[in-house]
């Protein structure tokens, strides 16, 4: 549980906007979101509803805000993994999709205003 408690420690350093370097010195994108870990955070549900279709009554914010994803927007079991141990959602260019989720445990150090992680880049998971 020391390293839980460690791995929180870590994040709660690390801010939006700080630069991710990755274990071989490729500078990933920047940090958009910070997530500490929840140790009750075990599983991740699927909406049960349907996607909503536009009906003349709803507003444009309300149709938006229903069919916005939920964090982190990967796989159940990953989302599960992530939520419970904390997680950084990294902006880059560097995959198909804009984004990258690095789990707290791949945190290295934070430090000198950036975020230094123990895996390539290659090894994140992109959001979906």
């Amino acid at each position: 549980m020391e390293q839980q408690g460690d791995q929180q420690t870590t994040i709660s350093r690390v801010t939006t906007g700080m630069p991710v370097i990755d274990v071989a010195g490729t500078e990933v994108g920047t940090v958009d979101l910070v997530q500490r870990g929840d140790p009750n955070a075990v599983t991740v549900q699927a909406p049960t509803t349907p996607v909503p279709t536009a009906d003349p009554g709803s507003s444009l914010d309300e149709l938006i805000e229903s069919t916005a994803a939920e964090e982190p927007d990967v796989p159940a079991d990953l989302a599960a993994r992530l939520l419970h141990g904390g997680y950084l959602k990294v902006t880059t260019e560097l995959a198909r999709t804009g984004a990258v989720y690095v789990p707290a445990e791949r945190i290295a150090t934070v430090a000198d205003g950036h975020v230094r992680l123990d895996v390539p880049v290659g090894d994140l998971p992109p959001e979906e």
